[in-house]
């Protein structure tokens, strides 16, 4: 599989990669899953503290004895939350940060992470407080770079403003292409890399698309209405017919198709689930009049909330 490089460092994690949040609670099926994605080429492995309030790192953890050379491991902190209690809330001070960090590596049964993320942000985050903090923790030898996970465009450039920001995780795909509008760009041009999530659109941008619509798309989706939302997906099943591939496919070209965009970061709860992201991702067709012909039948965005 093809590698990227994760902003501007010495990292270079494959062009998918592996989110973990819905692993589920069994052992032996989450490290089937993590093995199938490792044997597959895949080497990027996120997770956060705040998945099954940190049972998801452990399960990450157990996984990955033995084969911790083989991956870049992220996770992510911010939202703290307490054994046993339900229930968490937004902290991202310096003291707890460091306490969350301590704790997810104990999870994960390792020294460090390769990437560690903030978890979220508002503007009214005591930013520099987070800077100085993450800072401490690369100097302290617990994380080696860290990055944000986040969608709200004024936090973003409140920290790569101010900081080296390795990468940002956010929402981006041909049904949520806000992104494009003041974010990719800026990102790219500063060397932070994206991360994308939800690049299948709650899977409506697959195979199965229709049948995920009439689950979960009659609210629409963004700015698109049922209607809108249903045409689109129909669109995109006869493109891929015609082009003798898969909505798929066409969706995970289409956000890699940016230089911007490092990895597209997908979720599996089954085995079988990562080998049809790694056929698709092989299946996936280079041809920049396809990028074209599905930017021509979705529609721009721009983010009107979530600014801050």
């Amino acid at each position: 599989m093809n590698k990227r490089q994760l902003g501007n460092t010495d990292l270079h994690i494959s062009e998918v990669g592996l989110g973990c949040m819905n692993l589920g609670t069994n052992e032996q099926n989450a490290k089937g899953i993590i093995h199938e994605a490792i044997n597959a080429g895949i080497n990027y492995i996120d997770t956060a503290d705040l998945y099954d309030y940190g049972e998801n790192e452990k399960l990450v953890g157990k996984a990955l004895k033995g084969k911790r050379q083989d991956t870049i491991v992220a996770t992510k902190g911010g939202n703290h939350f307490e054994p046993g209690q339900d229930g968490w809330y937004w902290d991202p001070s310096k003291k707890y940060l460091k306490e969350a960090i301590k704790n997810s590596l104990l999870r994960l049964g390792l020294d460090d992470v390769d990437l560690y993320q903030l978890h979220g942000g508002t503007i009214e985050d005591p930013i520099d407080e987070v800077i100085e903090t993450f800072e401490e923790l690369q100097q302290e030898g617990l994380i080696r770079y860290f990055g944000l996970s986040s969608i709200r465009p004024n936090v973003i450039k409140s920290y790569v403003d101010q900081t080296t920001v390795t990468s940002n995780m956010m929402q981006y795909s041909l049904l949520d292409r806000r992104p494009e509008e003041e974010l990719l760009d800026y990102l790219d041009s500063n060397q932070v890399s994206v991360l994308v999530r939800g690049a299948l659109g709650k899977g409506m941008l697959t195979s199965k698309g229709i049948e995920q619509w009439e689950k979960k798309g009659s609210n629409g989706f963004l700015e698109y209405d049922q209607n809108e939302l249903k045409q689109v997906i129909e669109k995109l099943q006869v493109l891929a017919q015609e082009a003798n591939t898969t909505p798929q496919s066409i969706a995970m070209h289409y956000c890699l198709s940016h230089p911007g965009v490092s990895s597209l970061i997908l979720g599996a709860s089954r085995p079988e689930q990562i080998q049809h992201n790694i056929k698709a991702y092989y299946d996936a067709p280079n041809d920049e009049a396809i990028v074209k012909e599905v930017s021509n039948m979705t529609k721009e965005q721009i983010y009107e909330q979530h600014r801050v």
